[in-house]
């Protein structure tokens, strides 16, 4: 073969590696949301958690939402599966939400509503819609797929890493790219920004208050706000646990319609 031709084509290959492989700043970046995503939502084996959602709109009407979640991973990291049933107000009583989560593809997502005897399947374009009128998304009760985004370092301090995610298929989303800023101590996330095309903050999620938990820290109370109305959600936790031993025969259709009342207690 011409030394030329051998030439160019190494040199092609070499640009493809480089084009291929991310820079270090990529590499630490992923490295830090993988480690934030284990410490946010697969503390534990498994875990319960009694929640008080208040829900306030755009002209500062409030109302409050109570529920039970429990979660059950499958593999560290990997596949997850959500049971959450509301209890308070009553017409919301009963109303239950599954998730079986696969990161890397799309979730499998059920809602049921008992007034109407109804299981609807959410699919994936619904994900990054309005839960139960508040200022939460579907998305943000299970947790965002990490394998959704692009990851880069844009700015720390001694505190926290503010990190830039810019989505990888960006027609499935609202936003152009998001700011998560996280904290270096406990991994969890401090806050995040969501911006538009327009490179303007229009939503914003924001971690209250945080506690330690049977060893693992967690947040308990967060707040979703709408930049653009006003209107905003507070989501708080209390009687978290971790450790039960959730079976996975309760996280299926049946829980649904018949709420598995033994593991929706605190022991």
């Amino acid at each position: 073969m011409n030394k030329y031709l051998i030439t160019l084509i190494s040199a092609l290959s070499a640009c493809a590696n480089v084009l291929a492989s991310p820079s270090p700043q990529d590499a630490d970046a992923l490295k830090i949301i993988q480690r934030s995503n284990l410490a946010t939502v697969y503390a534990g084996d498994d875990g319960r958690a009694q929640a008080r959602m208040l829900i306030v709109d755009k002209q500062g009407r409030k109302q409050i939402r109570q529920f039970t979640l429990l979660r059950r991973n499958i593999q560290n990291g990997g596949d997850q599966q959500f049971l959450l049933i509301f209890s308070r107000p009553s017409d919301v009583a009963r109303t239950s939400f599954l998730v079986d989560k696969h990161p890397g593809s799309d979730d499998d997502r059920w809602l049921y509503l008992p007034g109407l005897d109804l299981l609807k399947r959410i699919s994936a374009g619904d994900k990054r819609t309005s839960f139960v009128g508040s200022t939460f998304f579907y998305e943000d009760i299970s947790g965002r797929d990490i394998h959704a985004d692009t990851y880069e370092i844009v700015q720390q301090d001694k505190r926290a890493w503010t990190l830039k995610a810019t989505p990888k298929t960006p027609n499935n989303v609202e936003f152009s790219y998001y700011h998560i800023r996280i904290d270096k101590q406990t991994l969890l996330p401090i806050s995040a920004d969501y911006f538009d095309s327009n490179n303007e903050v229009y939503r914003r999620l924001s971690v209250l208050k945080t506690a330690q938990i049977q060893g693992f820290p967690t947040v308990v109370e967060m707040k979703a706000e709408n930049l653009r109305d006003g209107s905003f959600s507070i989501n708080q936790l209390r009687n978290v646990e971790y450790g039960l031993g959730l079976p996975d025969s309760i996280f299926n259709e049946r829980s649904l319609r018949m709420p598995p009342r033994k593991w929706l207690r605190s022991q």
